[in-house]
């Protein structure tokens, strides 16, 4: 075979498939870490070292197909077609842009047929600001945009079910596999010429999906896009829903590859937020700030609460004070975004007056709560929070 079997440690979270290709099929290399790509060629008689040539051409120089690796000798490239080894990148299959620059993509994986999304926010929408990082802070002009935000997907659709997200309209059609989930983030980084290290670029985990119910793809993607393709986990948000058992995994993660963590909350109290999200009814808000307080955060680091404003369900006065409340009582640094409720079709909530939505961000901000209000980005392309259904009705086509 052609990559043996590994025998590695627990926290080692890169799966590698230590079967070959089946004649007349083919094997992703995206999706490998260095080591294993060594390891794959050394049982072809090749140096090891041969397997940084062909991880810092896939990760850093994003070529998408081997005759493209001339690093590598021309036979050896023949050799791995021959094996039916392929670096499969996911490609970008469609764009829609939306009139403030947002840009969002369907997606075809390498692991089925079905298409998923990535978002493309140029200047971000404000919700890395106060996260105790330096992500919010503008960089020296050298693009058309200072610093933009990548929307990362982790699943095709979600079972999680909130019922004021579009995605939930799909339930869970599959897991993202890892080359998938850091796939879709190189395959951006690509379209949009970044510049890893210079331009300022974040990622935030909160496309399709659920993360922490893929958590070992996820997290395995995570540590690739961060020792591979060299992006900072201090510039990486995932936001959960509240899944108790994955907050716990993520809160025994080392700090270099850690990204920063974000509860989707959107509920005042545990009445409300089981019936916006039945996840609560599992996972209750007490139970979730308990795995929260597990983690060790950084200095300066806050973890982000997300709160979804729908129109006389969540936006009240009285909403904001028992919000203050929650987050006080929880005990460790924390923030909170507010987003207005993005509205899509068959979904049965309204979005709040703006005067609601300020009243709200000055309650909060009155009892000493860090409040952000989030910009919708891509509203138009349904690219905005909670809006990410394949949907190919509107906005305006390219190829990618």
């Amino acid at each position: 075979m052609l990559c043996p079997a590994v025998h590695t440690p627990a926290d080692q979270l890169i799966r590698l498939d230590t079967n070959p290709p089946a004649v007349g099929s083919t094997a992703e290399m995206f999706g490998l870490d260095a080591a294993a790509l060594a390891m794959c060629l050394t049982n072809l008689g090749e140096p090891g070292w041969r397997g940084r040539q062909l991880a810092e051409a896939i990760y850093r120089q994003r070529v998408t197909e081997l005759d493209a690796i001339t690093t590598l000798p021309k036979a050896l490239r023949t050799l791995l077609k021959d094996k039916g080894w392929q670096v499969g990148r996911p490609r970008l299959a469609r764009a829609f842009v939306s009139q403030d620059g947002t840009e969002r993509y369907l997606v075809e994986g390498v692991a089925g047929p079905e298409t998923f999304e990535a978002v493309w926010m140029p200047e971000g929408d404000d919700g890395e600001a106060g996260d105790g990082s330096d992500a919010g802070e503008p960089d020296t002009d050298r693009k058309s945009w200072d610093r933009a935000t990548i929307c990362v997907s982790s699943q095709v659709g979600c079972a999680v079910n909130c019922q004021f997200c579009l995605t939930a309209k799909l339930g869970l059609q599959r897991n993202l596999t890892v080359g998938e989930i850091a796939g879709q983030v190189v395959a951006v980084l690509h379209q949009q010429g970044v510049e890893v290290g210079k331009d300022r670029v974040n990622l935030v985990f909160m496309g399709m999906g659920e993360p922490f119910l893929n958590y070992d793809n996820w997290m395995a993607a995570v540590r690739l896009l961060v020792e591979e393709v060299g992006l900072s986990p201090q510039r990486m948000t995932v936001s959960t829903s509240g899944i108790v058992p994955g907050i716990e995994r993520f809160a025994a993660e080392p700090a270099e590859v850690r990204p920063k963590l974000a509860i989707s909350l959107n509920a005042p109290n545990d009445e409300v937020r089981s019936v916006v999200m039945p996840v609560n009814r599992k996972w209750p808000i007490d139970a979730v700030l308990d795995a929260v307080r597990a983690v060790r955060l950084r200095p300066r680091e806050r973890v982000t609460f997300e709160y979804v404003l729908l129109g006389g369900v969540t936006d009240r006065p009285e909403h904001a004070a028992e919000v203050a409340r929650l987050v006080r009582r929880a005990g460790f640094p924390a923030k909170v975004n507010l987003i207005v409720w993005n509205p899509g079709p068959g979904i049965a909530y309204s979005m709040p007056e703006p005067y609601a939505v300020e009243e709200f961000r000055r309650a909060l901000g009155a009892e000493g709560v860090p409040v952000y209000l989030r910009r919708p980005r891509g509203r138009d392309i349904f690219a905005a929070c909670g809006q990410l259904k394949r949907t190919v009705e509107r906005g305006s086509g390219s190829g990618a």
